[in-house]
């Protein structure tokens, strides 16, 4: 992409699956920063870069037009970093998902003055090993006829405000899996989904045995291990807010970590981007625009359709739907577009049965029938 700069090395090499050797800083595969306008701004994944001095931008690279939206081919039409004070006028985030990303930098640095990525490696061997995410929703389709559910275990979002006021996380997860959920996700953002790695650690150690997506704007790898200390199975990795690179990178670590990475695109761009990436198995199609925050559930059918589906179908990669279901005719659209998971929050969080609320979602009891054995006289 014009205006980048980029600086080569080779993957990470992990000898041991529960606990990565080495110094990550040194299997940084590339570092680009992205100039859109007057801004300067990197990928920077964050782990041992403090010596880094800060890349000056070349005159004619300051006066440039503020990239599209999800039209960048090779990252991201947001800004990683706030620009240097002082700089630029639009020292401003432009929309919420610029402010989160800004906020989680800060957020990253006191999680890891708390607990080091050194130390964060120690103790994972102390962990239990993690469930097959992937496998879990391929099962629950082909059990039921239907997408497989990750049932969201949510309190509140930007643009709805508080969902779920009398919120207790295992209560509403064990709810879920009793009303046939495959997987959860649990969101880990404090200040802007009102979530915590407390409410994901509290689910995994109350004995829930799905498989368990920490829903969290992964900006940097330590956030990879932390959620893997915390319990998660598997986590979420934005496209909007991850060049290539560090997309194959963090993948590239989760699968060392036996985690499952779901990969979420909202449009085109970033789908082909995605596509072009070797290794992706969970493909998250997100009908919300996460600059606007608003919703089009069509927005699947479209990204499915023609050589991309095909692709899709080729590589045998889940898809999975996003935002905006709440009604059986909504999970029959995205399952006839080819989606074979749904990830679905607020329709059913904010119900006083959850059971009932994942009924009424796709239109029948999708729970889990306990067998029932009979003994012979």
């Amino acid at each position: 992409m014009e205006g980048s700069i980029a600086f080569r090395s080779s993957l990470p090499t992990v000898s041991n699956p529960s606990v990565p050797s080495g110094d990550d800083s040194k299997h940084i595969s590339k570092t680009q920063l992205h100039f859109s306008g007057n801004e300067r701004s990197g990928s920077n994944l964050g782990l041992n870069r403090s010596r880094s001095r800060p890349h000056e931008l070349p005159r004619s690279a300051r006066n440039r037009q503020p990239v599209v939206f999800c039209k960048a081919q090779q990252g991201i039409g947001i800004r990683r970093h706030p620009p240097p004070t002082g700089e630029i006028e639009d020292s401003k985030p432009r929309n919420i998902l610029e402010e989160i990303v800004w906020n989680k930098h800060t957020e990253v640095s006191q999680m890891k003055e708390k607990m080091s990525l050194e130390s964060v490696k120690s103790v994972l061997s102390d962990v239990p090993p993690p469930k097959d995410f992937i496998g879990a929703l391929k099962a629950r389709a082909e059990e039921t006829a239907l997408p497989a559910l990750i049932a969201e275990v949510k309190k509140a979002s930007p643009s709805r405000g508080v969902i779920q006021p009398d919120f207790d996380p295992v209560k509403i997860a064990q709810a879920y899996v009793k009303g046939g959920a495959a997987c959860l996700s649990v969101l880990t953002d404090v200040k802007y989904f009102q979530g915590s790695f407390e409410n994901l650690q509290a689910i995994r150690n109350a004995g829930i045995q799905c498989p368990l997506l920490c829903k969290e704007f992964i900006i940097d790898a330590y956030q990879l291990y932390f959620a893997r200390l915390k319990g998660a199975d598997a986590v979420l990795l934005i496209a909007s807010v991850l060049p290539d690179e560090d997309i194959k990178y963090m993948n590239s670590i989760c699968k060392a970590l036996g985690m499952a990475a779901l990969v979420e695109v909202h449009c085109t761009e970033e789908l082909d981007r995605i596509l072009g990436i070797d290794g992706v198995e969970l493909i998250g199609i997100n009908n919300r625009n996460l600059e606007t925050f608003k919703v089009d559930i069509r927005n699947t059918e479209k990204l499915l359709q023609g050589y991309r589906g095909q692709r899709i179908r080729d590589r045998d990669i889940i898809v999975v739907g996003e935002s905006g279901l709440f009604t059986p005719d909504d999970i029959a659209l995205v399952q006839r577009a080819g989606v074979r998971a749904v990830l679905v929050g607020e329709s059913i969080v904010k119900q006083k049965d959850p059971g009932a609320g994942i009924a009424g979602l796709f239109g029948k009891d999708i729970s889990v029938k306990p067998e029932v054995q009979t003994i012979a006289d």
